[in-house]
């Protein structure tokens, strides 16, 4: 199994170029059950999860073929097509991979009037039930059945457009029903729902398909539905999380670095938040700058939230900064309940964090310590190399199949400005 090694100390310099997000390409992907016609996905980034996805459209009998940009700064380009639907059945083997599988129900319904789907199981994170998207699919006329593990949906007369309000934000649940509207009949109206930009991002392949959709971007959407969808070409956005994620690899490593391919509004929260603890941000016409000198980081508070809060994928990556920070930071996780698992991990490093139930107390030291430490998923896995990048010594991170699921070509990227990293088989 592989490893990464880090040694910490040295500060960043270059730039680095985002990918397109993975978030994004899930259901990006799910949405070409939706046409017969080809869909092409290009600023495609290829992970763990995108195969995973891959295989699952292909036992469904979708074709898809992957082709990588040449350089490291460009993205790949993915054609679909499902043209012939082989099977409405999505198996356990694969399903139980990656929650974001279940995606599948909401197309495969709209356009073959029913499903079998299995339940995605636990999460590393939590458990993250997916009662809303099954009560979204009966809103709009299905036939919603448990039978030994999996979800069996029917909709012999097609599906109908409902009003949908969702009694929490729930993206997952927002994209499902969002691609089921799209073939209803009549108008859908989801109330409450999600805003990340991932959403906005599936809504406009949608409507390059041929999509009736307005709302987009605020938490009321209106779908009205189609008979059919068309092909697309569509480029996927860029990844906040990793754009998140590389600001504060500056942050906590030192040095300038410019972001490419990429935006500020993407992360608009986290940009004012890590300009008041000593980091300077500047939009760029590539990107965006980011830049710190060697003085430490001031400790500051936070609170995940839905977009446009603080990501809940950005938490992990943030303790780690606020571990090396001068002062007592508070952060609070309102997403997901068992989501500080990197706690103990970033502790073996030096870290003085203490946890009582949502909120984790972090008091920042002067230097963290390079240790052996074990990937728990996938963004404490990345908080980990952060806190590498600026300890002392050298850092051993295990069990990196958690990082190779949602950041591509990360030592590739991060060594490319001048971070001692490499990957190593074990």
């Amino acid at each position: 199994m592989d490893r990464i090694h880090i040694k910490g100390g040295a500060r960043l310099k270059g730039e680095i170029a985002i990918s397109g997000a993975k978030n994004a390409a899930l259901p990006l992907m799910a949405a070409s059950l939706l046409s017969d016609k080809p869909l092409a996905l290009t600023n495609m980034p290829w992970l763990a999860d995108i195969a995973f996805m891959a295989d699952i459209l292909r036992s469904l009998g979708v074709e898809a073929s992957y082709a990588r940009g040449p350089r490291l700064s460009d993205g790949g380009r993915l054609e679909l097509s499902a043209a012939n639907i082989a099977s409405t059945t999505a198996d356990y083997d694969i399903v139980r991979k990656m929650r974001a599988s279940f995606l599948v129900l909401g197309p495969l319904v709209a356009r073959m009037g029913h499903a079998k789907v299995s339940l995605p199981g636990g999460c590393a994170i939590g458990a993250r039930p997916v009662d809303l998207h099954l009560k979204a699919i009966e809103a709009l006329g299905a036939a919603v059945e448990l039978a030994e593990g999996y979800v069996v949906v029917t909709a012999p007369d097609g599906l109908r457009g409902a009003r949908i309000e969702f009694p929490i934000v729930s993206v997952g649940a927002t994209e499902n029903t969002l691609m089921a509207a799209a073939l209803a009949d009549g108008e859908t109206v989801l109330i409450n729902a999600a805003r990340e930009p991932e959403i906005d991002d599936l809504g406009h392949c949608l409507i390059a398909m041929g999509a009736k959709i307005s709302g987009l971007g605020t938490s009321r959407i209106v779908v009205e539905g189609v008979k059919s969808l068309g092909g697309a070409e569509h480029s996927v956005l860029p990844d906040r999380i990793e754009t998140g994620t590389y600001a504060m690899a500056v942050a906590i490593a030192g040095g300038e670095v410019e972001l490419v391919n990429t935006r500020g509004s993407l992360i608009g929260t986290v940009i004012p938040l890590l300009e008041s603890i000593g980091t300077e941000i500047t939009e760029t016409n590539r990107g965006l700058a980011i830049h710190r000198n060697g003085v430490r980081p001031v400790a500051a508070d936070i609170s995940t939230s839905p977009f446009p809060g603080f990501p809940t994928d950005l938490q992990a990556q943030f303790m780690a900064l606020m571990a090396t920070a001068d002062g007592v930071s508070h952060i609070k996780e309102t997403i997901f309940e068992n989501r500080f698992m990197h706690v103990p991990e970033l502790a073996r490093m030096g870290a003085d964090i203490k946890v009582e139930g949502d909120m984790a107390t972090v008091t920042g030291v002067d230097r963290l310590k390079g240790a052996p430490v074990m990937a728990t998923d996938l963004r404490a896995s990345v908080s980990l190399v952060l806190a590498g990048l600026a300890a002392e010594g050298e850092t051993v991170v295990n069990r990196v199949y958690h990082l190779d699921r949602g950041f591509e070509r990360l030592e590739e990227k991060l060594s490319g400005v001048g971070a001692e990293i490499e990957r190593q088989s074990a």
